[in-house]
C-alpha cells in the first residue's frame, strides 16, 4: 500500500509528489484555485483551468502539466489521472496508480450537482485521502435549489422595499454559482472587482454561463443584486450605498447562529463541500481499504468511519481513539 505522509500538506514520497501543500514544493498537485490551496511551487500538475486561474491569482514562473480530466500521464513511476471534483471551476481530484497500490485524492469536493462546476466523479482505489470539512452528523446541507430560492426571495423582497441585496460570498466559488443563479432567475448581479474577473476566466471554461453580470458601482447599485466578498474592506467600499439588506452565503449557515456571527440579516446555506451524509456516500462509493481525512472534523469523521468497520485514520490532526472500558 502507498507510503501516505502529512507535512503542511499530503507527500507521496515514492514518487516525489506533493498534494495541496502549504508550502512551496518541487512538484505538486494544486487541486484548485482558491488562495490558501496556492504557492509558488517549481512545478505543478493542474487542470487547464485552474492553470489560467492560478495565473491570475499568483504571479510567477512555473512549470505546468495541464491535465484534462480523465487523461492519462506518467508522473515518475505512477500514473496519474485527473477528475473532477464538484467544488469550483477547474477543480480535479487525483488518481494515482502504481506498483505499491492505488489513492484517490479528493481535494475540496462535494457530489451534488451545480450549474457552476462539473460534476463530481470517481474511481475505485485502496487509499482514498478525502477533505472532511463538515465531518460531523450534525451537518446536513438542504437541497440546493431550496437554497437558490431562499436567495432569489431575499433579493426580489430587498429590491422591493427599494433597497439594495448585498449577497456576501467569496469570489471565486460560490460567487459564481449564485451569479448563475441571480441571472436565470432575471436579476442583475454586480460583482465585486475579484469576483468580475475572476468570473470572467470561469466563463471562457464553462459552457453555457450567462451573460449580464455587471462589475459593481457602488453609485449605482439600486435595482442591483451586489455580490462581494465578507470583509471590513467591502464595508467600506458599499458606506455609500444608503439603504441595503445582507446576506452571507456560507455552508455553516447550517448553525442556526450564522447570521448573528457574520453579522448580516440573513444566512443561507450554500456550499462547495460535501456535507456529512455525502462524505460517508463517497467512502461507500469509493469503497477503499483505507481513508485517510483531512481538515475540518477530520478525527470524528475518521472514527465513525471505524465505527462502521472502516479503516480510517486523520491525518491533519491527532485521531480520537476510543478504548474499551477497564483497559
Amino acid at each position: 500500500m502507498l507510503d501516505v505522509r502529512f507535512k503542511e500538506g499530503v507527500e507521496l514520497p515514492a514518487h516525489g509528489l506533493w498534494l495541496d501543500p502549504h508550502r512551496a514544493r518541487p512538484l505538486a498537485f494544486v487541486s484548485h484555485a482558491h488562495s490558501d490551496h496556492l504557492s509558488a511551487h517549481k512545478e505543478v500538475v493542474v487542470t487547464p483551468a485552474t492553470a489560467r486561474l492560478m495565473r491570475e491569482r499568483l504571479r510567477g514562473q512555473r512549470v505546468e502539466r495541464l491535465l484534462p480530466y480523465g487523461v492519462a500521464a506518467t508522473v515518475g513511476e505512477a500514473q496519474v489521472t485527473l477528475l473532477p471534483a464538484g467544488h469550483v471551476c477547474g477543480s480535479a481530484q487525483l488518481f494515482l496508480e502504481s506498483a505499491e497500490g492505488s489513492l484517490l485524492y479528493t481535494g475540496d469536493f462535494k457530489l451534488r450537482k451545480c450549474r457552476s462546476t462539473e460534476l463530481c466523479t470517481w474511481r475505485q482505489a485502496e487509499t482514498l485521502v478525502m477533505e472532511t470539512t463538515f465531518g460531523l452528523p450534525k451537518y446536513v446541507l438542504p437541497p440546493t435549489e431550496d437554497v437558490i430560492q431562499a436567495v432569489v426571495s431575499f433579493c426580489r423582497e430587498t429590491l422591493e422595499r427599494a433597497a439594495v441585496p448585498v449577497l456576501y460570498a467569496y469570489s471565486f466559488g460560490k460567487a459564481q454559482e449564485i451569479v448563475w443563479a441571480l441571472l436565470e432567475h432575471g436579476l442583475v448581479p454586480m460583482l465585486g472587482p475579484a469576483a468580475f474577473g475572476l468570473t470572467e476566466i470561469c466563463a471562457e471554461f464553462q459552457e453555457g454561463f450567462p451573460k449580464g453580470y455587471l462589475r459593481l458601482d457602488a453609485a449605482n447599485a439600486s435595482g442591483h443584486v451586489l455580490v462581494v466578498p465578507p470583509g471590513l474592506k467591502t464595508k467600506r467600499l458599499l458606506e455609500s450605498v444608503p439603504s441595503k439588506r445582507t446576506a452571507v452565503l456560507t455552508g455553516w449557515a447550517m448553525d442556526s447562529s450564522a447570521r448573528f456571527r457574520y453579522g448580516t440579516d440573513a444566512a443561507f446555506a450554500l456550499s462547495d463541500h460535501a456535507d456529512y451524509p455525502d462524505l460517508i456516500r463517497y467512502v461507500e462509493l469509493v469503497r477503499p481499504q483505507r481513508v485517510l481525512t483531512l481538515h475540518g472534523y477530520a478525527a470524528a469523521f475518521a472514527s465513525d468511519l471505524r465505527a462502521r468497520g472502516v479503516e480510517a485514520w486523520a491525518l491533519s490532526e491527532e485521531n480520537q481513539l476510543e478504548l474499551p472500558l477497564g483497559i
